[in-house]
């Protein structure tokens, strides 16, 4: 009967970080870029209660006795379905179509990983030049497909200025400007998308930033590595949180209910151990 209180309280334990992973999954409905995290469960260990016959020759029976321990959270995995495109206001703003992933440098130093192109374009030096650099909002650089911070000189050779608002991301994320006819020319410059084995492995951090692990596996290069179907980046847009809020308000239900059900369980328990103290009064 203890044996009970036990597994009931383990179910209560796993429902309530169930139902913490449905909450920031509501919380985080509007944040860009953000992936819908799913709980899994697995069972404890099973005890062996009777695996014998209770006759005389003690054969084996052909199904035996066994009782769990009770559930535990076995992982939390992020779904990357593509989120819906929404319309933003900025240039500097870029969404993904595909499986790929933005390249940011830290301050670390340490490449990290995002779906969030809600980029800027912050002012810097390029050899002592003024120049533009491609920054998130919190001011880390946006790589290139070469791994270098995207900076590019604000003193054109045809003696212009280089405007931010005309900057121009092509579908493989090549970055263009238009010369003096209006025709978009290429700057030599290509935004670097990343693609994972395993991305479902890989480490979340806050903003929406991730970092390889074993699990992920290496980061790959769309533009050097052959056999990958290249991702599109599209300008002027974001890419929204793929959250349900349907789908999490019907699972934060049945995890109320799980857990209601175990605090149940407790409850009959106390209730059966109540009644067995009292039969020898």
């Amino acid at each position: 009967m203890v044996r009970s209180l036990w597994s009931a309280a383990t179910g209560m334990h796993a429902q309530q970080t169930n139902l913490d992973t449905i909450a920031n999954n509501l919380a985080n409905v509007n944040t860009t870029g953000y992936k819908t995290d799913v709980a899994e469960f697995k069972s404890l260990l099973y005890q062996n209660l009777q695996t014998k016959t209770t006759t005389a020759n003690g054969e084996n029976k052909p199904i035996g006795s066994q009782v769990g321990l009770g559930v535990r959270q076995s992982s939390i995995t992020s779904i990357f379905r593509q989120g819906s495109l929404l319309e933003s206001s900025s240039d500097s703003s870029f969404a993904i179509e595909g499986k790929g992933f933005f390249q940011i440098r830290t301050e670390s130093g340490e490449m990290q990983y995002t779906r969030n192109g809600n980029f800027l374009w912050a002012t810097d030096k390029l050899n002592g030049a003024d120049a533009l650099t491609l920054t998130t909002s919190d001011g880390l650089p946006v790589m290139s497909s070469a791994g270098q911070k995207i900076t590019l000189p604000v003193n054109r050779t045809d003696g212009s200025k280089l405007i931010s608002n005309q900057i121009t991301i092509t579908g493989d994320g090549e970055i263009t400007y238009p010369d003096e006819n209006n025709n978009q020319q290429s700057l030599g410059v290509t935004i670097g998308v990343h693609q994972f084995q395993n991305p479902a492995g890989l480490y979340k951090h806050d903003n929406s930033l991730y970092s390889v692990t074993a699990a992920s596996g290496a980061a790959l290069n769309e533009s050097t590595t052959a056999g990958l179907t290249r991702s599109r980046v599209v300008q002027g847009y974001l890419e929204g949180s793929n959250v349900q809020v349907a789908d999490e308000m019907v699972n934060m239900i049945v995890a109320q209910r799980a857990y209601e059900m175990n605090s149940k369980v407790i409850q009959t328990s106390d209730s059966m151990m109540e009644t067995a103290n009292n039969l020898r009064r």
